[in-house]
């Protein structure tokens, strides 16, 4: 595997939580996004970036810097994995949404780790792209006992491209 990192935005901890068992099952370093820079960038091969869902599909606040971070950089040699945290039954309109905003803002970079809607209860999603979520798609409230599954899936999914 080539120098990978996690990054995360994480209000309540929950995307945290699971940024670091992402990482530690990769064996590799989760940093708060707050902590990103071009030099991230420039010091690793494949990022694996996580946000929250917030109200009508919102970001988690911090991203926002961390989206001009993306926009600024080149990213033609990086691969990029997306995953998100959200509440499919109180936001169902909007579930994982915001990870939308960082697909768009990571154009550029080979995107790899869409998962399919199956087996998932939601309303809509801006993170959904062509019938499938466009990363790993978590709801750690409503569905804590499908996380873990849902996390080695997609990791076994995306392994061999990182």
């Amino acid at each position: 595997m080539k120098s990978t990192i996690v990054v995360f935005g994480s209000s309540t901890g929950t995307c945290e939580n699971i940024a670091n068992t992402i990482a530690e099952k990769l064996g590799v370093e989760a940093i708060n996004v707050t902590d990103f820079s071009a030099d991230t960038i420039a010091n690793y091969d494949n990022l694996i970036l996580g946000t929250s869902t917030w109200g009508a599909g919102e970001l988690q606040d911090d991203w926002y810097d961390g989206l001009n971070v993306l926009k600024e950089a080149d990213l033609s040699n990086k691969t990029v994995a997306l995953f998100g945290c959200g509440d499919s039954e109180s936001y169902s309109d909007t579930f994982c949404g915001a990870m939308k905003e960082i697909y768009d803002a990571a154009q550029g970079a080979k995107i790899i780790g869409s998962v399919p809607t199956e087996g998932y209860t939601f309303d809509d999603s801006d993170a959904v792209v062509d019938g499938e979520f466009i990363g790993l798609a978590l709801d750690d409230v409503n569905e804590d006992d499908l996380t873990e599954g849902r996390i080695d899936a997609w990791l076994n999914s995306i392994k061999g491209s990182l």
